[in-house]
């Protein structure tokens, strides 16, 4: 799949320093669309997880041009995802609230092409993260 980096960076540009917004409207669209997540932060100091998002967010715009740094460090990411009892599921509902909020902050801007953008780079995202992930068959069983 092929990404288009300019319209993803210069997307993210006009977000960029709205960052406590973005983070406030991801985490409480996230736990009102899918309130079954919410145990999974109970235990989270939700200001330091919120810096560490947008922190991610913008590790992968950095580097969109940087494929072999960004996949080390997304494998890694869904390394540790599996730890904080992240499965497989919960991906598309972290997706689907990146575009929510991605779509309040821009507004009229959020345009059916930048969408698809999105949501082409969450899918790699998605994917070089459960790459990383090491599920046990049991874990899995559980899910289903």
């Amino acid at each position: 799949m092929s990404l288009d980096t300019e319209l993803l960076a210069s997307s993210f540009a006009q977000i960029r320093d709205r960052s406590t917004e973005f983070t406030d409207y991801f985490y409480s669209t996230l736990f009102a669309d899918y309130p079954q997540v919410q145990p999974l932060f109970a235990n989270t100091p939700m200001q330091s997880q919120a810096k560490k998002l947008f922190a991610s967010l913008v590790l992968v715009v950095e580097n969109l041009t940087n494929p072999d740094q960004l996949g080390d460090a997304l494998t890694g990411l869904g390394a540790r995802h599996v730890q904080y009892g992240i499965l497989p599921e919960h991906y598309p509902m972290v997706g689907n609230t990146l575009l929510k909020t991605f779509a309040y902050l821009l507004q009229e801007r959020w345009t059916p092409e930048l969408e698809a953008s999105w949501t082409n780079a969450y899918g790699a995202v998605t994917e070089l993260m459960l790459a990383g992930a090491n599920y046990s068959p049991e874990v899995l069983q559980l899910q289903s």
